[in-house]
């Protein structure tokens, strides 16, 4: 099998288990946003993947993304999932439709100073690790607080909250966890209804407990190459 097939395939797996998955817990599957993980993977392969009719792509660092975003078609929307890094933030938001991971208010301060040709559209980082913030993320009970803050600001737009699984805990106890700080969110930011949760090893599980964005990677694109 070559690679295009081989992407083709798994993608048809990942589709058909997210519709089983969608059905299972009685959601429509426009309500899921699938978000193709392409970090260290090469450019030709993220092709094969827009031939697939993917256009949400996520990226984790800025120097691979920017060249990445620079050499496909304008239609990509591009996911930022990383830990942000205060001067890479102006070149993030050259390229960036989405910014998933943002936990702190000056970040968002410096999103806006940089966004000022769009409105960038952003997902409040939430920590479910105990203790929390310990691989970022807000803690939940300043949540509301940062996004007010936040909401002041021009050129950003809150669409919902995101977070990882813990990684040392079940990730089922953590997901149930997640969709109730989101349905408490969203009784004070009605807009913020989506939920970018769920990667290659949960997102089955994480549809059942409302997510709406997928980041999914080696489930459809394999084993990762090493970080050059």
């Amino acid at each position: 099998m070559n690679r295009a097939d081989e992407i083709a395939s798994n993608f048809l797996q990942v589709k058909e288990k997210i519709s089983v998955a969608a059905k299972g817990c009685g959601r429509d599957l426009d309500q899921l946003t699938l978000i193709a993980v392409t970090k260290t993977f090469p450019t030709t392969d993220l092709e094969m993947l827009y031939s697939l009719g993917i256009r949400e792509f996520g990226e984790n660092r800025d120097q691979e993304a920017s060249v990445k975003a620079a050499q496909l078609p304008s239609d990509i929307n591009w996911h930022f999932q990383g830990g942000i890094q205060s001067n890479k933030l102006k070149s993030i938001c050259s390229w960036a439709s989405v910014i998933h991971s943002v936990d702190q208010y000056r970040y968002a301060q410096k999103i806006s100073e940089y966004s000022l040709n769009k409105t960038m559209k952003i997902f409040i980082q939430v920590s479910l690790d105990k203790p929390v913030e310990s691989r970022g993320g807000v803690d939940p009970e300043k949540l509301n607080d940062l996004a007010g803050q936040i909401s002041l600001l021009p050129n950003i737009s809150i669409m919902g909250v995101m977070a990882v699984a813990p990684v040392d805990q079940p990730a089922e106890p953590a997901f149930a966890q997640l969709q109730q700080i989101h349905q408490s969110f969203i009784a004070y930011y009605k807009d913020a209804k989506y939920l970018s949760a769920g990667m290659s090893g949960d997102y089955e599980m994480a549809i059942s407990y409302g997510a709406t964005h997928l980041r999914i990677g080696s489930s459809i694109l394999g084993n990762r190459p090493p970080i050059k």
